[in-house]
């Protein structure tokens, strides 16, 4: 008789072994997705969002795995995580976005797709940034029922995602997203410093306009000030 191993035995390894090849391109949009999903919800304890960690959905298989791109899952806590176990979190991503490829296509589109309708993975995105092989070049998928039906675009082309209350929109090889209820897109990092820096030289070249201002009225009321 075959021995099971124990619980205990079983590793759920971070990595498969294999090296992580991607352009720039698709290394950039991830990060700054996971990046902008973060400061999103940086006031919300139980809602975590990472990418390309390990999700383990079955106990005890090591091969029932899937590394999704970005990923959001509500009523999980805060916090660094080696890999994420299903059984652990009692919750599963609601909320995937994959940076895809031609390359990647049938694990994309087929593999992963199928593996996130069985975690109930409640939205599915996918997005070409090289515009490569998608068309078009943003797709979505809702879970409706036991089965996922595609998310139809918006009149401007953009895609809605209830879970978020985010409106998905390409800008050429970059993936936007958008506040559905304010249409405030949410910036990336970049952006951000930008637009801080802008709202800086704003208010010093105010600040100025200010102090010279008031040296103008101080000038005109001394040239106005009576003899004694």
């Amino acid at each position: 008789m075959a021995a099971f191993p124990l619980e205990r035995d079983i590793d759920y390894p971070e990595s498969d072994g294999s090296p992580l090849g991607e352009t720039d391109i698709h290394r950039r949009e991830i990060l700054d997705l996971i990046d902008e999903l973060e400061r999103r919800y940086e006031a919300v304890p139980d809602v975590y969002i990472a990418g390309n960690l390990f999700v383990y959905y079955e106990k005890g298989k090591r091969s029932a795995v899937v590394c999704p791109d970005v990923f959001v899952v509500f009523g999980a806590p805060k916090g660094n995580r080696r890999t994420f176990k299903i059984w652990e979190e009692g919750v599963a991503p609601s909320f995937v976005i994959e940076i895809t490829s031609e390359s990647t296509e049938n694990e994309d589109v087929v593999d992963k797709k199928e593996k996130y309708l069985r975690l109930g993975v409640k939205e599915y995105f996918l997005f070409d940034p090289l515009d490569e092989y998608l068309s078009p070049q943003l797709q979505g998928f809702r879970l409706v029922g036991a089965r996922y039906q595609r998310v139809v675009p918006e009149a401007d082309g953009s895609l809605m995602s209830q879970v978020t209350g985010l409106r998905l929109r390409t800008e050429g090889e970059r993936l936007r997203l958008l506040d559905a209820a304010t249409g405030e897109p949410l910036l990336r990092i970049k952006e951000e410093r930008a637009a801080s820096a802008a709202a800086l030289r704003a208010a010093e070249a105010r600040a100025a306009a200010a102090e010279e201002e008031l040296a103008r009225l101080r000038r005109a009321l001394g040239e106005r000030a009576p003899d004694c």
